[in-house]
This record gives structure tokens, C-alpha cells and sequence, in this order.
């Protein structure tokens, strides 16, 4: 029944619960994916040794082994690094693959790095859930990943999105990643972001020589022997290189298998065209018929497109693809040479008769001209495996230089005897030389397990109905054995013993599906057999409403006490590993308490049904605890224990997950753990979750963002919406203590059908006491009778900038009269000043070359708060600086001033007192990306020491940047620098044209 008008004051209801019946019609989702029949050959248990949380490892990896102890032993080693580099970055974005376990500046949204990504996913697609590959592709191709980016020399000015700051062969891995899991439809219903990827390298593309260009610094390679040989070593001459355009004509070749296999034939034409003309372009320009290589081609002062002398490894890349053609299999004997590219450690990035051959390598990270590489000696060895496995014969490698070269990698990822791997390796010495404490452990930037499982062990994934078994082992081996390898929906056993003694299942090669025989030969020569898919093979979305990668905002957490390297929000940083450096773990270490609590700040009420942890234990100090209780704070401040607890296991257990079922689910905005030791000793936690699984077929949304005024109230809607009919769907919209939420049309509905939304407004009030740039969670959770699952949407509601709110005008120059002489005039940037001129009411600032200055208004600021407003007619189009500046200075040595970059659209802050640079103290880090458009307006608001800095488009303010200027410098001293506004341009190009510039103060 329908009812006129519901109000829901969700504010109010922090604690709830579900209806028993639903809570008890559902089983918990399972921990980890089934791993479904097969054999039962090898002892996992003695391969993974002592990793944590071995079940996961059971349930999702390839169990392998091999005669060389060595490769073995990298092998699990590899997958431990690879699991620890999964990071869950919240319910939009879910799981991605991260390069360092720590972030880094340059990365994208919550810590994705481009660079490796295709490495990833083909890392990636050997494993059993599909769940973290499923979201790191789309992280790329429709998520964050995809998403704007500054295009700014520190984050590659050539281009204006994340998933093309470094090169990337996305669909060739997305399809190389169907083959192995055969959910090819995951694969043909993302074509349109593929297509798209392929397409937006076109800016880099010449048509006149038919190739793409790249700088090789966003080949993720700085100071390359073809770099040396360029004006700018760090980030190298563009160029035509061997890597981008082979990574085209892999995707492109890729694009055209999915468009036919999605039943496309006459749509794959056209790829399969670009890819054949990808080709005649490339042997006609980058391959040297006497070097008989691939060679880097300088873009620029080469009007004869000469090709530079020296071999780099990126010349293997095309073989990668399938791209080169058999006759150009001599420059594989280069991989054997001593003064090629042959290296203990190798191998070697550039051949060592290159006069650049590691050229100021060991002064300092990082350079690519000579030493051994993870990310190229893994792309090397996929191409060797492709050359040996699918080209004809040829004479200048074999098998037994595959296995070498496999086997040099293995040793080179070692530290102190034990395995371990880092960014860069010296070729000839049993050292890493690029290996920054608490940066590059663990690095995961290459491949080492496909290049096991597809090259040595010859596992070779096909998109149809079959797979190859082609082992380039040598016969002299008297066993290997890949065990229950998840492939097309079933798993995938190949052993081979030379005498059946090692397995007890007969000699010779032997190949199982499910547990089933189905290859028996007494040789290693190559066999095809038949794997059909079995089904989606779909496993349920799962959500962690605890994570945040960030480490900002909401969730957060807090505790009674943290050593201070192990801060509480570590525990929900959606990454879970147990290393020293860097760490992901609260501890409560050097802790004067008999015992201490870790709470979660949700912000808003969320459903609580599946809670997990990670106990961490280093067998010292912090100990796994003996007990620990679980509790939720109620609408009344009190804490209290968590109803309907069901543990498993039943007391804790360190390094394995502790689950905690509960029965029925529970609606809260706080969590805490309390783990106690009956000693008093410290412990840890390095992962607190809070497991959910969203109701099937169902979808919760909320705009993303939702503007507030304190104390005002506004209009929101929510959107509930079903791909199956489903029963009694109820929507609330949860937002925190002190706000409250009005649904102003109805809820419910008893019968949700596809295409008919839900669709509810509701009246949002925030409290008076909010300040400006503050953001909390708002989340509509959608319930249905059918599924005891919780669809949720996440909208962050801020407090905007609002011109209202500053009435008082301290000065207002529209420019219609010349005033120039009013304002000091300040040189922060030690530049040479624009010309300045004020005619037909603009501002107009022009200069032939690089110019900027301040003008400094001659009025102060206020203390209560101080808004400047500018109103830019157009930029310049000058590039790199095209930018304005805007915020309060008291001179060249202080000021506080966010910049407004348009040739890169970004956004920042500098902060300078006393002469000095302040860096992320001070600024809040690097950086908004910025789009304007004619019309709209800029804004900086200094207020309670911090600076935050807006734009308005179609009359609505959002904020840019937030920077805790007070951190640094005493807020009532700001308070007293003069609002300013600074030009700052380059020559060649139009003018700086401003409308209007005002300064504003609260009432």
C-alpha cells in the first residue's frame, strides 16, 4: 500500500536489526571460492610453508612443482607478494592490484599504478576468484582509474587520463585473462571501454609514418640508452619505440578476437586492418635489418627517422604480441651474447656495448640502461615463450636458454638468502640497486608465476574450448607437476614423471581435468585437448564497508592507544600483509594499559552482519590475544556488546581469518574490538572488515555528492532499481548523529519490477556547528523480503562554499575604472611581471614569454574568514603556465595562495612562510584536477586555518583542494596578509583575461 508521504528520521534509528526469518533463510557467503574436484597429488601444505592465512592460498592458486628449488621456491614466494598487494579500496572501485605496498604520489585514485597493469592481470588470471581482476579492470576501464587526470609533467603532460599515464596492452591482457578463466563475456561487455582505451592514444599517433610515440619515461623507463641521447636523459627523447606500438597492435589483435568471438566478424576488420598496418609500419621503421633489432626512433631533429645504435631490451616486446615476423628471429641471439644482453643477473636492460651501458646507474634510482628489470625480463621471457612455442624453428634459442634465463630471474629475486624482489637488480653482482626502504619491497611490477605456468610448464590458455600443453621443461627433468590450475570453470592437473615414481601415477605425461584423465603420452611434445567452459563461473560481489584506503575521511578508526608506527587506521586500510616495512597493522605496542579497544567510525548507520579479522603476531612482542569482545555504541552513547555472535574460530587464531557471524544483522555507526591478552602483552590487528553481501540484482544510488549549508536543510533523491522482480523493497537513507534525513515521497513498494525505479526525495538537514569543506557519509541501504542482503549507495555530504555566507565586500574591482595602482605587486615566482592593462572592463595580462606576479589587494583579511572570488573571462592557452592564483601573502617569503593551473588542468596550493616551501603539511598533497569552462567562477576561503579553494560551474560550488595552512603558520597571522590574485603565463600564445576580482568577509 502506498502511502502519501513517509518520514523516516534515520538519525534516530542507529541500531537495528533485520527480520530474523530473512537473517535465517540465508548461508553466510563462503570465505573463499570451492575449489571443486581434482587431484590430490602434491603436499600444499610443505610448498606454501609458514605464509598467513593459508586457505586462501588453497583455495585460489596453482599448486606447482619443479626440480629446481630455486624457481619453485620464487614461485610461492610470488604469490605471496601478489596477494599482498591486492588492495580493497571501497565499495565503488573494489579490489585493485597495487605496485608498491605503500602509496606513492603519482599514483591514481586510491593507489593504482598503470604501468604494470597488463603484468597484473596476466599475474592475475591464474587465480581462482575472479572477484579482484573483475574490479581492477574495471578500476581501469570504468572506474577511477579511467577517470581525469592533471596533465602535468609530473604526471605525463601528453595525456589527460589515469589509465594512459604510463603505456598499457589492456585489451590483449583482458582477453590473455579470458582465456584462462573462459568468461569471455566479462571480456566481450567491456568492448566499449576497450575500444576506447585503443582509441585515446590517437594524440600520439602519426599518420605520415603510420606508428605511435611515446616518452619513454611513461614506458615506466627513465634514463634509457635512447634517453642519453636527447636533451632530457630523465624523461628521454619521444620517440617511436618497439613497446607502445606492439602494445596497439596487441590490443588491437585483441579487440578483433573479442569483437568475432562476441559474433562481430565485419566489426573485427577494421582491428585486425590496424594491426597488419601496425606491422609494415614498424619493420619499415624501428627494425634494423643490420642490427637485426627492434630500435628506439627519436621523433624529434630526425627528419631521416634514423634509428638510434643501440639495442634496448624493449626490442624483444614485439614477440610479446605475436607482432614480429619469422624472419626477424636473429635478434634473439642478443639474448645470449656477452656483449648483448646476457647477464648473471639479467637480463641487462641495454646491450653492454652501448657506451650508455649503465651509465650513472649506481648514483641513484632510477635508470634503465643496463640493469636487470623484473617488468622487462618478464616481458622478455613471455616473448621467448611465444618464439619457442608458437614460431617455427629457429636456431639462435632453445629451451634450455628459457629455462636459464627463467632460472637467473629466480636467483636475482633474493635478499640476504631469502626471497625477495625489489625495483631493479645490478646485472652482475648478487645485489638490488633500486631498493628503497619501506618502498620497494615486494615489488610488483613484473610477472615471474605465468611465466611459470604459460612458458615453463606450458600451460597455454586458449579463448575457445581447448588449451595447449606445450612444456618448454627440458626432458631431462624427471618431474614437474601443476596441480588443480583453475582454468575455463574446472581444474586443470598436468604432471609429468619421467619414471612414475615421484607422483604414483604412471610415467610420462599425464594430463587431468577435474580429477579425470584425459592426456596419457610418454613424451613432452605438445598437446591440444579439449576444456570446455563450465557456466559464468560467477562468484557473489562482496562489499567491505570498514575499508579505507585513504586513510581520510570516513570510515576511520580510533583506539585507546597505538604505537606510533602502527596507527588504528592502518587496520582498515584495505590491504592486509604482515611485514615490517612498510606496515598495515595497529599495534598496541609500548602500550601502558592492561588492555585497549580499536574502534571503526562508520559516519552513518550501516548494516553489520560479517565481521573479520587479522591478528597480528610476530612472535615477540605482539601476540595473538586470548580473548576479545565485539561491541556497537547504541543511539544513547553506550557501548555494548554485539548481539547473536558466531565465531569461527571459536577463540583467536593469529595469521588466519577470525569471523564473526551476526544473527540477525545489526544496523550501527560504530564497531570496536577489545582484544585482550591474559598476560597484559600487546597485540595487533593488520585487517578489521565488515563483510556485505548486496542483495542480487538489486542497486542503491545517491548523487555522489550532495552540497550542505550548516544548519540549512536540502533536497536529495535516492534510486532503487532491480534487473529481477522483487518483493517488500524498503529504502533509508542513513546520515549521521545530529543530521537528519526526510523521506518526502514514499520509500517502499511491495513489488520492485525491472525499469520501474524506486525513486524517493528526501529533505537532508545538517547541524549548525559543520565548517566549511567538512564531508560526511550519507548511504541509502536497500532491503527487499526475497534476499537478506543490503544494497547500499554512498554520496559524501559537504559543506560548500556558499558567497551568501560572506555579505561583507572588502574590495570589489570590476575593473571598469583603472586601479592598478592600488595593489603591491609581488614576485613569488622570481619571474619577470606580465604586462598588466585594464580597458573595456577586464583585466588583460599578456607577455612574450614566461611571466607571473600578485597583486595584493590594499585591504587585509578577517579573522572570522575571508572569501576571494575571481571571475576569469579566459586563459591564455599558453602552456605549461596558464594559471591563476588566489589566496592571501604578506610578501614574496609568505603567502598561502591556491593555483589554478588551465594548460594543465590541475589545482593546488603553495605555501611559503618565512621563505620556505611548506610541502603535504601544509597544502593537503597534489592534486585537483581542474576544468573550467567560460563563465565559471574560482575561489579560495581562508577560515579556522585551513585554505580551501572552490570552482562554480552552472552555479554550483564544488571543492577543489582542503590545505591545513594552520598547521604551519598561526591563522590569525594569515588572517592579517592581503587577499591576492596572481597571473602567471607563457609567451606565444593569447592573454590572461579577468571579469573580476572581490574579496569577501563573514558577517
Amino acid at each position: 500500500m502506498r502511502r502519501s508521504m513517509t518520514i523516516l528520521v534515520v538519525a534516530a534509528l542507529a541500531v537495528a536489526t533485520v527480520s530474523p526469518a530473512v537473517a535465517q533463510r540465508a548461508a553466510a557467503p563462503d570465505l573463499y571460492p570451492a575449489v571443486g574436484a581434482g587431484t590430490s597429488v602434491l603436499n600444499h601444505a610443505d610448498l606454501l610453508g609458514n605464509v598467513p592465512e593459508p586457505a586462501w592460498y588453497e583455495a585460489n592458486i596453482p599448486f606447482v612443482d619443479v626440480p629446481d628449488r630455486e624457481i619453485r621456491d620464487t614461485y610461492y614466494y610470488r604469490w605471496r607478494t601478489y596477494k599482498e598487494a591486492l588492495k580493497y579500496t571501497g565499495p565503488k572501485d573494489g579490489w585493485i592490484v597495487s605496485e608498491f605496498l605503500g602509496p606513492v604520489g603519482y599514483s591514481a585514485p586510491n593507489g593504482g599504478i598503470v604501468a604494470a597493469a597488463g603484468h597484473h592481470v596476466y599475474e592475475g588470471r591464474w587465480l581462482r576468484d575472479h572477484r579482484y581482476l573483475d574490479d581492477y579492470v574495471d578500476y581501469w576501464l570504468r572506474g577511477a582509474g579511467s577517470g581525469a587526470k592533471p596533465a602535468v609533467d609530473f604526471l605525463n603532460k601528453n595525456t589527460t587520463d589515469w589509465a594512459h599515464q604510463y603505456s598499457f596492452w589492456a585489451a590483449d591482457a583482458v582477453a590473455a585473462r579470458a582465456a584462462v578463466d573462459g568468461r569471455s563475456q566479462f571480456a566481450t561487455d567491456r568492448l566499449p571501454e576497450l575500444i576506447r582505451q585503443w582509441q585515446r592514444w590517437s594524440p600520439q599517433f602519426n599518420s605520415d609514418l603510420g606508428l605511435y610515440w611515446q616518452t619513454p619515461v611513461w614506458d615506466a623507463m627513465e634514463y634509457t640508452a635512447s634517453s642519453y641521447q636527447s636533451p632530457d636523459p630523465y624523461h628521454g627523447g619521444d620517440g617511436y619505440r618497439p613497446t607502445l606500438n606492439a602494445y596497439q597492435y596487441g590490443d588491437a589483435r585483441a579487440i578483433a578476437q573479442l569483437l568475432k568471438a562476441r559474433g562481430d566478424g565485419a566489426g573485427a576488420v577494421q582491428y585486425d586492418q590496424a594491426a597488419d598496418a601496425l606491422r609494415t609500419a614498424q619493420e619499415r621503421w624501428l627494425w634494423d635489418a643490420n642490427g637485426q633489432f627492434y630500435k628506439h626512433v627519436m621523433r624529434d631533429n630526425n627528419p631521416n627517422r634514423t634509428k638510434i645504435n643501440d639495442r634496448e631490451s624493449i626490442g624483444f616486446v614485439p614477440w610479446y604480441f605475436h607482432m614480429a615476423p619469422n624472419a626477424n628471429s636473429a635478434a634473439w641471439a642478443q639474448l645470449k651474447d656477452p656483449q648483448g644482453f646476457a647477464a648473471t643477473y639479467g637480463p641487462t636492460t641495454a646491450e653492454r656495448r652501448s657506451p650508455y651501458f649503465m651509465r650513472d646507474a649506481l648514483s641513484g634510482c632510477c635508470r634503465w640502461n643496463g640493469p636487470s628489470w623484473p617488468y622487462a625480463t618478464s616481458q622478455t621471457l613471455t616473448a621467448l615463450a611465444n618464439l619457442l612455442i608458437d614460431y617455427p624453428a629457429q636456431s639462435y634459442v632453445n629451451k634450455t636458454d628459457y629455462l636459464s634465463v627463467l632460472r637467473g630471474y629466480a636467483l636475482t629475486q633474493r635478499k640476504n638468502g631469502q626471497p625477495y624482489v625489489a625495483e631493479a637488480h645490478h646485472p652482475d653482482e648478487n645485489r638490488w640497486i633500486y631498493d628503497g626502504q619501506g618502498h620497494s619491497e615486494d615489488y610488483n611490477h613484473s610477472t615471474f608465476n605465468d611465466n611459470v605456468l604459460s612458458g615453463l610448464l606450458g600451460i597455454r590458455p586458449q579463448l575457445g574450448n581447448e588449451v595447449q600443453i606445450a612444456p618448454l621443461a627440458p626432458a631431462t627433468w624427471d618431474y614437474f607437476a601443476a596441480e588443480n590450475v583453475p582454468y575455463h570453470g574446472h581444474n586443470l592437473t598436468v604432471l609429468w614423471d619421467r619414471t612414475g615414481s615421484r607422483y604414483g601415477k604412471g610415467a610420462g605425461l599425464r594430463v587431468y581435468v577435474d580429477g579425470q584423465l584425459k592426456v596419457s603420452q610418454s613424451g613432452l611434445t605438445s598437446v591440444r585437448l579439449s576444456v570446455p567452459v563450465r557456466g559464468s563461473g560467477d562468484l557473489p560481489e562482496l562489499v567491505d564497508d570498514f575499508a579505507n584506503v585513504t586513510q581520510t575521511g570516513y570510515p576511520t578508526a580510533r583506539a585507546s592507544f597505538s604505537y606510533n608506527v602502527d596507527p588504528p587506521t592502518k587496520a582498515i586500510d584495505g590491504q592486509d600483509f604482515h611485514l615490517d616495512v612498510p606496515g598495515t597493522r595497529w599495534t598496541t605496542w609500548t602500550s601502558p594499559n592492561t588492555s585497549d579497544w580499536l574502534e571503526v567510525d562508520l559516519g552513518a548507520p550501516t548494516p553489520i552482519s560479517d565481521l573479520r579479522v587479522m591478528f597480528y603476531d610476530d612472535g615477540g612482542g605482539v601476540r595473538v590475544p586470548s580473548v576479545y569482545d565485539l561491541q556497537y555504541r547504541g543511539t544513547d552513547g553506550v557501548w555494548r556488546d554485539i548481539p547473536g555472535q558466531q565465531r569461527s574460530p571459536a577463540s583467536p587464531v593469529a595469521r588466519q581469518v577470525n569471523r564473526i557471524l551476526v544473527t540477525p544483522a545489526l544496523t550501527t555507526d560504530r564497531v570496536r574490538i577489545l582484544p585482550r591478552r591474559s598476560d597484559g602483552g600487546a597485540v595487533g590487528i593488520t585487517a578489521f572488515s565488515s563483510v556485505r553481501a548486496p542483495v542480487r540484482g538489486l542497486t542503491a544510488s545517491v548523487p555522489e555528492s550532495v552540497p550542505v549549508r550548516a544548519g540549512a536543510a536540502v533536497e536529495t533523491t535516492t534510486t532503487v532499481a532491480a534487473t529481477r522482480s522483487l518483493a517488500d523493497v524498503r529504502a533509508s537513507l542513513s546520515v549521521p548523529a545530529g543530521w537528519s534525513a526526510v523521506a518526502l515521497t514514499p520509500s517502499s513498494t511491495s513489488r520492485l519490477l525491472p525499469g520501474q525505479p524506486l525513486v524517493t526525495r528526501w529533505q537532508v538537514t545538517a547541524p549548525a556547528g559543520l565548517k566549511l569543506g567538512d564531508a560526511v557519509p550519507v548511504r541509502v541501504v536497500a532491503t527487499t523480503s526475497d534476499d537478506s542482503g543490503a544494497s547500499t549507495g554512498l554520496a559524501s555530504a559537504q559543506s560548500v562554499f556558499d558567497p551568501a555566507d560572506y555579505p561583507g565586500v572588502v574590495w570589489d574591482d570590476t575593473f571598469d575604472s583603472d586601479r592598478l595602482w592600488a595593489y603591491r605587486v609581488d614576485g613569488p615566482f622570481c619571474e619577470t611581471a606580465p604586462a598588466l592593462r585594464v580597458a573595456d572592463g577586464v583585466l588583460t595580462a599578456s607577455s612574450s614569454g614566461r611571466a607571473g606576479s600578485v597583486l595584493a589587494a590594499p585591504v587585509n583579511g578577517d579573522s572570522r574568514g575571508t572569501a576571494v572570488v575571481v571571475q576569469p573571462r579566459s586563459f591564455a592557452g599558453s602552456a605549461p603556465e596558464d594559471s591563476l592564483f588566489l589566496g592571501q601573502t604578506a610578501g614574496n617569503r609568505d603567502f598561502a595562495l591556491a593555483w589554478f593551473n588551465n594548460a594543465g588542468k590541475a589545482s593546488g596550493v603553495d605555501v611559503t612562510v618565512g621563505g620556505t616551501r611548506r610541502g603535504d603539511e601544509a597544502t593537503g598533497g597534489c592534486c585537483a584536477t581542474l576544468t573550467w569552462t567560460a563563465g565559471d567562477r574560482l575561489a579560495v576561503v581562508l577560515r579556522d586555518g585551513q585554505l580551501t579553494s572552490w570552482i562554480e560551474h552552472d552555479r554550483r560550488w564544488s571543492l577543489l583542494r582542503a590545505a591545513p595552512v594552520g598547521a604551519v603558520v598561526d591563522p590569525a597571522v594569515v588572517a592579517g596578509w592581503a587577499p591576492g590574485l596572481g597571473l602567471r603565463l607563457d609567451g606565444g600564445a593569447g592573454s590572461l583575461v579577468i571579469d573580476r576580482f572581490t574579496v569577501l568577509r563573514r558577517a
